[in-house]
């Protein structure tokens, strides 16, 4: 199947062969029709399956030619998203087909940590925002923004939105939008809380779920292990960096304080690296994740929250300090090695306390991991 058979604008097929992106993704496959013909959607997909653009896309042509001359404070659609890394990378991807798109769309992301002022001033004309919750109601309260007759509103991540206390703001934000719209809920998991807003929000949506087929995409990745004494963590982490050679590798930690140390002895073993997590201001994270992705910082030690954000393209290796509490959020961090069908290594540091979680972890994914013994290492030199 091509993208041309799914009914999008010839601009937006041109578009996608200059990025030599050559066929669609499942989710995109399934939602593009439905949300082009103006239908409720329930995506179940992980990040990295190519769910933003397969809303971008039809959100796109649907606003393609019809955009009144008179610019005002009312958006068009409202996509709203948990963190503000999530925000900057969506309205990326919006911008990354607009240009092309047949119209002068105008996209905005908002979100707190910065000054509200650049922002209010930036919201006249804006057809489509990507706003965190917080900062969307304080900018309609200060009358930034309407949301009172948005077309299309999309939910992103809506699984983590809901778990990370964002239930208060979403109900105040869903009694300002209008009865009348279109909704696009995307979400890593079905679990409970997706199920319950999905009875509120969508009408006789088009349910999508490729979530079952989340494990088939880490075939491609290289999984290793290695168990290791806790007071020798460090070490090992610097002996694999330098024994492979790797030019950019994200490190995976449990907390901000642990993400800290860890770029703190990195750093002081010569090695070029910086974090990005909660309690870092948004100036700070925004460039560390910048000089990421440009290629710019070889490492980047992040906290779970905080990969939401990160889709890099090509990423060698992926390097979990730390394992995640949920053994889909093992899957979600590997995942951001081993994108586009290209091959990526995903390394474990363990100690004998993490073994029967990592049990856990392998039975999720079905996929057995090598462990590594490191008694004969010489780790005196790291």
């Amino acid at each position: 199947m091509s993208f041309a058979s799914l009914g999008l604008p010839q601009s937006l097929v041109q578009k996608l062969s200059k990025q030599e992106f050559a066929k669609p993704y499942p989710i995109q496959e399934k939602a593009i029709p439905a949300i082009l013909s103006k239908k409720d959607v329930l995506g179940i997909a992980k990040t990295g399956s190519g769910k933003t653009a397969s809303y971008v896309l039809p959100i796109l042509a649907n606003l393609q030619g019809r955009r009144e001359v008179e610019k005002d404070r009312s958006v068009d659609v409202l996509v709203v998203v948990p963190t503000r890394e999530l925000a900057v990378q969506v309205k990326d991807v919006f911008y990354q087909f607009s240009s092309e798109s047949g119209g002068d769309v105008r996209t905005l992301a908002v979100f707190g940590g910065v000054s509200i002022n650049p922002q209010m001033k930036a919201m006249f004309g804006v057809n489509v925002l990507v706003a965190t919750p917080g900062r969307l109601l304080e900018l309609v309260e200060s009358k930034a923004v309407s949301i009172s007759e948005i077309e299309t509103l999309v939910l992103d991540e809506a699984d983590k939105m809901l778990n990370l206390g964002f239930e208060e703001e979403m109900n105040q934000i869903f009694a300002l939008l209008p009865q009348n719209r279109q909704n696009l809920l995307f979400s890593a998991t079905l679990n409970k809380e997706v199920k319950n807003i999905n009875k509120v929000l969508l009408r006789n949506p088009l349910v999508i779920n490729v979530e079952e087929t989340e494990t088939a995409d880490i075939e491609l990745i290289e999984q290793t292990a290695y168990l290791i004494e806790e007071e020798k963590k460090g070490p090992l982490l610097r002996y694999i960096i330098k024994e492979n050679n790797f030019e950019q590798v994200l490190i995976f930690v449990s907390s901000t304080f642990r993400a800290d140390a860890v770029v703190d002895k990195l750093k002081k073993n010569g090695f070029d690296c910086m974090a990005t997590h909660s309690k870092k201001s948004q100036g700070a994270r925004t460039d560390a994740l910048t000089k990421f992705k440009n290629g710019k910082l070889a490492i980047l030690v992040a906290t779970d929250l905080l990969g939401r954000g990160i889709d890099i393209q090509g990423l060698p290796c992926v390097i979990n300090y730390e394992l995640p509490r949920s053994p889909k959020d093992y899957i979600h961090r590997i995942g951001r090695t081993g994108r586009a069908e290209m091959n990526g290594k995903a390394i474990s540091i363990l100690t004998t306390e993490d073994l029967h979680h990592f049990k856990v972890i392998q039975k999720k994914m079905k996929k057995r991991v090598d462990l590594t013994y490191t008694d004969d290492l010489n780790l005196s030199s790291y």
